[in-house]
């Protein structure tokens, strides 16, 4: 898959909440929160179909996209990107980054511990 634009991942991030939806349904729940044109939405979903982001029914007039991948793909692809990039390939340091930008809560810091046990011993 293409690596998202940021509007694209908003556009995804719905999809995948709503499992599917019409761009009527999508521009309404992007304009709450951003201003965007109808047309905006309806460009950048069909720009989506056409990179493979997204399926699209049209047995209908308002057609029904579906997301073409599952978000944890989708997270695991840009992480990966992102630490290859940015953090040079290091996990630690990328970990360290996003700890420190952000001040966990204690269930976020025990979950976080969780895992560092359980990837330790496996």
């Amino acid at each position: 898959m293409n690596k998202p634009t940021e509007s694209e991942l908003e556009i995804l991030s719905l999809l995948w909440e709503l499992k599917e939806a019409s761009v009527r349904q999508i521009h309404e729940r992007l304009s709450q929160t951003k201003d965007t044109g109808y047309t905006t939405t309806l460009k950048t979903m069909q720009i989506m179909y056409t990179k493979g982001m997204v399926t699209r029914d049209e047995e209908n007039r308002s057609h029904i996209y579906r997301p073409a991948t599952n978000q944890q793909e989708t997270q695991k692809s840009l992480l990966k990107n992102l630490m290859s990039t940015a953090f040079g390939g290091s996990s630690k340091k990328l970990v360290m980054q996003a700890l420190g930008q952000d001040n966990p809560s204690k269930d976020e810091i025990n979950e976080i511990r969780a895992f560092l046990d359980q990837l330790e011993n496996n």
